[in-house]
């Protein structure tokens, strides 16, 4: 999987993924964030776990081979366009983006890919990361969001020890 931004969310994730076995790349064009994002994921896990987070400095790079992307950039529209843009460009044609954000349309979102299938947006920031063990993360659908985006994103979050919750955007 490839988490886009290293920030508090990010690494958070990057953390708890590669807890539950997820191998991650974890990317952000800003070499201080990835660095205080190795820092807190040394801290975390212990030497043996943290060959499952790989830290790339290219959204390409991590994206490559991804089967899931989220994106941790702000929840303004603008970031979340060029991302999805880029994401949509560089990520294999299977690829699920995972964005959160809780104010903007995940339908108007994911039309502005190649993918609206393959799209969701999820409610999820650091302390809902913190509970853990059952908590529950809001997951966002469309109505052309394919069955198997759902099964995916359900299988992740379940790993990761979540009870999502979805819903569909009308």
């Amino acid at each position: 999987m490839a988490i886009i931004g290293a920030g508090p969310l990010g690494r958070s994730l990057a953390l708890r993924a590669a807890r539950a076995g997820f191998p991650v790349l974890l990317e952000d064009v800003m070499p201080s964030n990835l660095h205080h994002a190795q820092e807190y994921i040394r801290q975390e896990l212990n030497a043996a776990a943290l060959p499952a987070v790989a830290f790339v400095s290219t959204v390409e790079e991590a994206v490559r081979s991804a089967d899931l992307v989220i994106d941790c950039v702000p929840d303004e529209l603008e970031s979340k366009l060029e991302i999805l843009w880029l994401l949509d460009r560089m990520a294999p044609p299977h690829a699920v983006f995972a964005t959160p954000t809780t104010r903007l349309s995940i339908a108007d979102l994911a039309s502005c890919t190649y993918r609206p299938g393959l799209c969701v947006a999820i409610a999820v920031e650091p302390p809902v990361l913190a509970r853990g063990e059952g908590s529950c993360v809001e997951i966002r659908t469309t109505g052309s969001t394919a069955p198997e985006t759902v099964a995916l994103v359900d299988r992740f979050w379940r790993a990761l020890g979540f009870s999502p919750r979805f819903e569909t955007e009308s």
